[in-house]
């Protein structure tokens, strides 16, 4: 579990530092917007496979940090990443992890997260919101995301480890 642990920490501080350094407001250029957390909630759900409450208790502590020290909605982002680590344990037990089914993975996920965030953005009328706007931060968040994860998940399979990825 220390290892899981210690990728949710880089992730969580990855977050931080590369969002200061890439922007990502609406109609700037950046191409890349990190969500290195939600990635790794995902590759790590494998070595949790016997332990589910581990895995939501790690899952629902990371948002409330999340939300705590990246916006300014509590518990938003802590009820969003429960929500994903259920689907993610669900997917899981229906499909057999391999490079390409992760790589599906990541962007279903990654679509989802932000469907849903602007989704409740939206019923709750926090910030005027738009299909284009969410269009516009899902395809900038795509690219480095389903790098850093498809890395993560070959680091992850070829490290030495009780419960092994497919």
């Amino acid at each position: 579990m220390i290892f899981q642990l210690i990728i949710v920490i880089i992730s969580f501080f990855l977050d931080g530092i590369l969002s200061n350094f890439l922007s990502y407001m609406i109609s700037d250029l950046s191409l890349f917007t990190p969500y290195f957390t939600i990635v790794s909630i995902i590759i790590i759900y494998p070595f949790f496979a016997k332990k589910n409450n581990h895995y939501f208790i790690l899952v629902g502590v990371t948002g409330f940090l999340y939300d705590l020290f990246y916006t300014n909605l509590l518990f938003t982002n802590t009820i969003f990443f429960l929500l994903i680590g259920l689907i993610v344990s669900a997917l899981y037990k229906k499909i057999q992890l391999n490079i390409i089914t992760n790589f599906f993975l990541l962007v279903f996920v990654i679509v989802l997260y932000h469907s849903i965030f602007a989704l409740s953005l939206f019923i709750f009328n926090v910030v005027p919101i738009t299909i284009d706007n969410v269009l516009y931060l899902i395809s900038h968040s795509l690219i480095l995301n389903i790098i850093y994860g498809e890395i993560l998940y070959l680091i992850c399979k070829y490290l030495p480890h009780k419960r092994q990825l497919n």
